[in-house]
């Protein structure tokens, strides 16, 4: 069984993406991991050449600024790094810069990947998400966060990133996946405030760089507030073992009561059953479980 890995990344150090981390954390499962570097002007191509691993495969994109509209721009850089993987690949590893698999979830992922290698009916694997927030010792736990996500396809080339390139189809049809008992550790919004600020203020243009109207009306902040968030829970488990130099490094605090909760009716009563019974009712899904 030969497996690929691929990303792509761009200006990874002035919006303070945890890349290595990310790249780092897949490449015990991998057989090589295809990383497309953009167009930077932050040092991030260094930075990935800095990475001691003979599996890196760097390849360089230009960034097609027209396609900023719906953050269609990255599926687009999502399927130029796909293209690059070797065609003797049977499953094909995704990870975006800010996800990060952890090591105690390895024999599962291996063990899903050889189980349905032969079993054409399935064309992905499905991973559950932890979406961190404010700090490393709190995740999302409302409706807000996607839940689970396929970061595992085949590599079939008839698959390519769908919309934001937060899942896949092929041919436009949901892929047929199962899922495998492992977590993606998602830290998209780990940030000092500063940095977020810039992180998003950067994601703005990225979904509406071609909208002048919406250009126009563009507001920069310069410190995220984090208070501003519906609900969270307590982190009580560990965090992959490539995260803790960051995790050590954090330089601000953000302390938040779990009791407090901001959802509207609805979403109150969705929340209290599912924290009841696992079940999340009326949730888009971007894949068929089989």
């Amino acid at each position: 069984m030969k497996v690929a890995g691929f990303t792509f990344v761009r200006n990874a150090v002035k919006y303070d993406y945890p890349v290595l981390a990310s790249i780092r954390s897949i490449l015990p499962l991998c057989d090589e991991v295809i990383v497309s570097v953009g167009d930077s002007d932050d040092g991030t191509l260094a930075l990935i050449q800095s990475i001691d691993s003979p599996k890196i495969k760097i390849t360089h994109s230009v960034w097609d600024e027209s396609l900023k509209e719906g953050g269609r721009i990255l599926a687009v850089e999502t399927d130029k790094a796909f293209a690059h993987v070797s065609p003797d690949a049977d499953w094909c590893f995704y990870i975006q810069a800010d996800e990060v698999v952890h090591e105690k979830d390895y024999p599962a992922i291996r063990a899903a990947m050889e189980k349905y290698k032969d079993d054409p009916k399935v064309q992905g694997l499905l991973f559950e998400y932890m979406h961190f927030f404010g700090s490393y010792d709190y995740i999302g736990d409302s409706r807000v966060w996607y839940k689970n996500e396929i970061r595992v396809i085949r590599n079939d080339k008839k698959i390519s990133s769908y919309r934001d390139a937060q899942g896949f189809r092929r041919e436009g049809e949901k892929l047929h996946v199962k899922p495998v008992d492992a977590h993606i550790y998602h830290y998209g919004w780990v940030k000092d405030p500063e940095a977020q600020a810039r992180k998003l203020n950067n994601s703005f243009t990225l979904y509406n760089g071609a909208n002048d109207e919406k250009m126009k009306k563009r507001v920069n902040i310069s410190e995220f507030d984090y208070g501003e968030v519906d609900s969270l829970e307590v982190f009580k488990g560990t965090h992959p073992a490539v995260m803790q130099s960051r995790i050590d490094e954090k330089n601000w605090k953000f302390e938040h009561d779990i009791s407090r909760k901001k959802f509207g009716f609805k979403d109150s009563i969705l929340y209290w059953i599912e924290k009841r019974t696992g079940k999340r009712l009326f949730d888009y899904r971007n894949y068929k479980k089989i």
